[in-house]
C-alpha cells in the first residue's frame, strides 16, 4: 500500500458505484483518459507543425505520450535518488503522473497556440478560452457525456489537481490572454482544496498560479523537457533550423558564453547528422536535473502532495529556456508558420461567427453541428452556457476536421458529406 496518498487524495468528484477493481484509482483515471475520444483527437492537432505536413512531425498525441514517458521516468529517478524521502510504501505514484501527462494538452484547440489565441478572442464576452481550463472542463463535464447531463470522467481529487497548472480565475486579471480558469469553475477548485480560499492562503493570483502539487510540477517539467528538446528536433528535420539560419541568428543576437557553447554543439550535430541522437540523449540529463525538497504549505495537513516541490538544476533550466527561445525566434516567427496561423485564424473566425449566430444569438436556423451537440445546445436556456458549448465544439476539432467543416460551409465547390467525428 502506498501511504503517500490518503482518502482525501482518492476521493472522486461524485460517489462511484464501482466496486473492487484490479486497478488502482489512478490507473482507472489514466485508462479513462486513454480510451476517450478527446485523447484520440490529439493525433490530429498541431504540436508545432500541421499534422500530415510530413510523417515524422510530432502531433499533440505523440507529444503527450513522450511527456508521459518522461514523467514516469522522473518519478522513477526521484524514487531511486540518494537522500530521497521515498520508499516502497511511500512514493509519488507514476500512474497518476502518467495520467496527468497524457491529459495535459486535452483542452488545446486546432492550429496550436494560434488557435488558442483566436478562440480566446472570440470568447471574450463569455469568459475567454484557455487550454488548461478547457482540460478541466473536459475531464469534469464533457467526457463520457449522455444526452441528459454532462457526466465527466468522475476523476479523483489528486488527478484533477495534477492537471491544474493554473488556479486563478479569469475575473482576477485585467484582460488576461491565458493562464486562468473559467470563473464558473470555482466549484472544481473548491473540491480540490476542500473549500480553502487560495487567495487568502497563498496570496495574489500570480502566486496562486504557481501553487502546484508535486505531480503537477513533474508534469510541467516533463512537458518543458519534451517541448524544449523534441520541438527542436522536428524543426531541424523539417529544415526550419539549419547551420545558415543559426549562424545568422548568432550574429544578430548577444549570447552568453554558455549559450554560444549550446549553439556550437547544435551546429556540429547538424553537420554530422547525429542531432536526433544527441538531443535525445539530453532527456536523461533533464530528468536527472530534478531534486525533491520539502515544502511547508497549508495543504500539508490534508495531503502529502504539497509537502514536496521539485527544484531543477539551474544550468539545465537555463538550457531548456534557451532551446525554447531558439524555437520561438527561428520557427514560430517564421513566415511559413505565420501563414498557417493566419489561415487557421481565418477559418475558426468564420465557423464561430456562423455558430454564434445560429446557437447563441438565436435558435431558429438549421443544424450546423452533429445531432447530439445540436440537441444539447438547443436544450440550454442560458446564452452564456450555449456560447461555451459552441466553444467546446470548435476547440474540440482536429485541424483537418476544422478545414473540412470550413470548406463544407463556405466553399461552393466542396460537397464531401461524411463525418468521422
Amino acid at each position: 500500500m502506498n501511504t503517500f496518498y490518503n482518502e482525501f487524495d482518492l476521493e472522486r468528484t461524485k460517489p462511484s458505484p464501482r466496486g473492487d477493481d484490479y486497478r488502482s484509482p489512478f490507473q482507472i483515471d489514466r485508462d479513462r483518459i486513454i480510451y476517450s475520444s478527446e485523447f484520440r483527437r490529439l493525433q490530429g492537432k498541431t504540436q508545432v507543425f500541421l499534422p500530415g505536413e510530413y510523417d515524422f512531425y510530432r502531433t499533440r498525441l505523440t507529444h503527450s505520450i513522450e511527456v508521459a514517458q518522461i514523467g514516469r521516468s522522473i518519478c522513477n529517478y526521484l524514487f531511486k535518488s540518494k537522500d530521497t524521502p521515498f520508499n516502497e510504501e511511500y512514493f509519488i505514484d507514476p500512474d497518476l503522473v502518467e495520467a496527468s501527462c497524457l491529459a495535459h494538452d486535452l483542452g488545446h484547440p486546432p492550429f496550436g497556440h494560434a488557435g488558442e489565441k483566436v478562440i480566446h478572442k472570440l470568447m471574450k464576452d463569455y469568459g475567454g478560452f484557455e487550454g488548461n481550463a478547457q482540460t478541466l472542463r473536459l475531464i469534469n463535464e464533457i467526457f463520457y457525456k449522455d444526452i441528459d447531463k454532462h457526466r465527466g470522467m468522475n476523476p479523483t481529487r489528486a488527478f484533477v489537481d495534477s492537471v491544474l497548472k493554473y488556479k486563478a480565475f479569469h475575473h482576477q486579471f485585467d484582460n488576461p490572454s491565458n493562464h486562468f480558469l473559467y470563473d464558473y469553475q470555482k466549484k472544481d477548485l473548491d473540491f480540490v482544496f476542500d473549500k480553502n480560499d487560495l487567495n487568502e492562503k497563498v496570496g495574489e493570483p500570480k502566486k496562486v498560479n504557481k501553487f502546484r502539487s508535486i505531480e503537477c510540477q513533474i508534469m510541467d517539467w516533463a512537458d518543458d523537457t519534451a517541448y524544449a528538446i523534441n520541438d527542436l528536433v522536428d524543426s531541424i528535420s523539417g529544415g526550419f533550423i539549419n547551420i545558415v539560419k543559426l549562424t545568422k541568428w548568432i550574429n544578430e543576437n548577444e549570447l552568453t558564453d554558455e549559450e554560444k557553447v549550446y549553439v556550437d554543439q547544435m551546429m556540429e550535430w547538424i553537420k554530422k547528422g547525429n542531432f536526433k541522437a544527441k538531443f535525445g540523449g539530453q532527456i536523461g540529463d533533464f530528468i536527472r536535473a530534478c531534486e525533491v525538497v520539502e515544502n511547508d504549505t497549508f495543504m500539508n495537513s490534508l495531503t502529502n502532495r504539497y509537502k514536496y516541490k521539485i527544484e531543477v538544476d539551474d544550468v539545465i533550466y537555463r538550457k531548456a529556456e534557451f532551446y525554447k527561445r531558439i524555437s520561438v525566434e527561428l520557427v514560430f516567427r517564421s513566415p511559413q508558420i505565420h501563414q498557417m496561423e493566419f489561415k487557421g485564424d481565418h477559418m475558426l473566425r468564420h465557423i464561430f461567427k456562423l455558430l454564434h449566430e445560429t446557437y447563441v444569438d438565436g435558435l431558429e436556423r438549421p443544424k450546423y453541428v452533429p445531432n447530439f451537440q445540436d440537441k444539447l445546445i438547443r436544450n440550454e436556456k442560458d446564452k452564456n452556457v450555449r456560447a461555451r458549448m459552441v466553444c467546446d465544439y470548435l476547440s474540440g476539432m482536429t485541424d483537418s476536421y476544422a478545414v473540412r467543416i470550413f470548406k463544407r460551409l463556405f466553399d461552393p465547390d466542396y460537397s464531401y458529406l461524411v463525418d468521422f467525428i
